[in-house]
């Protein structure tokens, strides 16, 4: 791994795109609010670039089918964190409503977050945040605010460290994104649907949505069928929902996330290519971290640093066959990283037959399975 872009540091080469070639009109209608039950009954568009027929309407279901033998599922095990908290500053008498979405741990009980309204905050002053701020309750968690710049702070919780998690579990909340979070709020069904059923490692803010399809019968019955599963971790950051805003896709700033692909797993998964099978990257945020971890010649490698890899077309993908992912937002850096996968468009094509065709789009949407083009 010897340039940037392999190392997951830096971003890929692209042709002279811009952020319009991104664009495309979705109703309101077409986001999903609430994931498909049982999971697996989720619509699934398969995309072949050099077959015929290029689309084809299926089910999660029919996974099993539309794999083979030898192939290996990649699935993040991240686990979402309730990293949404609403509470209080006071200033004298006077007090202030106050959000905080915690995206990076720290250490010692220090948590990097986005406020908002930042500046009905300064540097030193205290909130305090319930799960309810509105009532009478003593599940408080205290945080002193520091390093304040924009509309990001570092709060300095007062509670230990090992007993923070249990502690962000009485009183934050499931961070949805902000295309159901504008349009509803969160509740008690969302601490099961916003998981996948294998998640173990917190520290994500962002579920790797994909998985989220997956049921323990579909697992079954893809291992039945000879296909493998593997494991890595990604925690996913706020990031995945910054629109891109520069027409200049070079100005674009990924925010860096923290992977890791254990020695064993790299070893596995180098197995599988070598005996002919496919990796087959359940999410996008997998792809990232197994493309950060591969060289030029497609070896995968241990990996556990941070990754800001930015994936659009003219990229030259090294490890990933097959990519399993919900549909995206317009103008996403998510959307760019499937047209460079299966073609701009292509993909064009695939998400104007899936608006026609009445799929459901992002977080609890439909899924779509991937095939690259044989130029990609």
């Amino acid at each position: 791994m010897t340039d940037e872009a392999s190392r997951g540091s830096g971003s890929a080469a692209a042709g002279p795109l811009s952020l319009t070639d991104f664009d495309f009109n979705l109703p309101q209608d077409r986001i999903a609010l609430r994931p498909a039950r049982p999971r697996d009954s989720a619509r699934l568009l398969v995309v072949r670039p050099d077959e015929e027929p290029v689309l084809s309407d299926r089910i999660v279901r029919d996974l099993p089918d539309l794999l083979q033998p030898g192939d290996t599922l990649v699935f993040n095990d991240t686990r979402v964190i309730p990293a949404q908290l609403f509470g209080v500053r006071a200033r004298g008498d006077a007090e202030a409503r106050i959000s905080a979405t915690l995206h990076k741990d720290l250490g010692g009980a220090r948590w990097r977050a986005f406020v908002r309204p930042a500046k009905r905050l300064r540097e030193g002053e205290v909130i305090r945040f319930a799960a309810d701020p509105d009532g009478a309750t003593a599940d408080v968690l205290v945080a002193t605010v520091t390093d304040l710049e924009g509309g990001e702070a570092t709060l300095c919780f007062d509670a230990r460290e090992a007993d923070l998690t249990d502690r962000l579990g009485t009183v934050g909340h499931v961070p949805l994104p902000p295309y159901i979070a504008r349009r509803r709020g969160d509740d008690v069904t969302d601490k099961d649907d916003y998981q996948t059923i294998y998640a173990r490692d917190p520290g994500s803010v962002a579920a790797p949505t994909a998985g989220l399809h997956f049921t323990e019968d579909l697992v079954g019955r893809l291992r039945a069928r000879g296909i493998g599963t593997e494991f890595v971790t990604l925690h996913v950051g706020p990031g995945t929902f910054l629109p891109v805003k520069s027409d200049d896709l070079d100005a674009h700033h990924m925010h860096a996330e923290y992977g890791t692909v254990t020695p064993e797993t790299a070893d596995r998964l180098n197995a599988v290519r070598a005996s002919g099978g496919r990796i087959v990257s359940v999410g996008t945020t997998s792809l990232r971290l197994l493309e950060s971890a591969a060289d030029e010649t497609g070896r995968i490698h241990p990996f556990g640093e941070e990754t800001a890899i930015f994936i659009r077309p003219g990229y030259r993908f090294r490890a990933v066959d097959v990519l399993m992912t919900n549909f995206h937002l317009p103008k996403s850096t998510l959307f760019m990283l499937v047209a460079a996968f299966s073609g701009l468009e292509t993909m064009q094509s695939a998400y104007a037959h899936a608006i026609d065709a009445g799929y459901r789009f992002y977080s609890y949407g439909d899924a779509c399975l991937l095939h690259r083009g044989t130029d990609r």
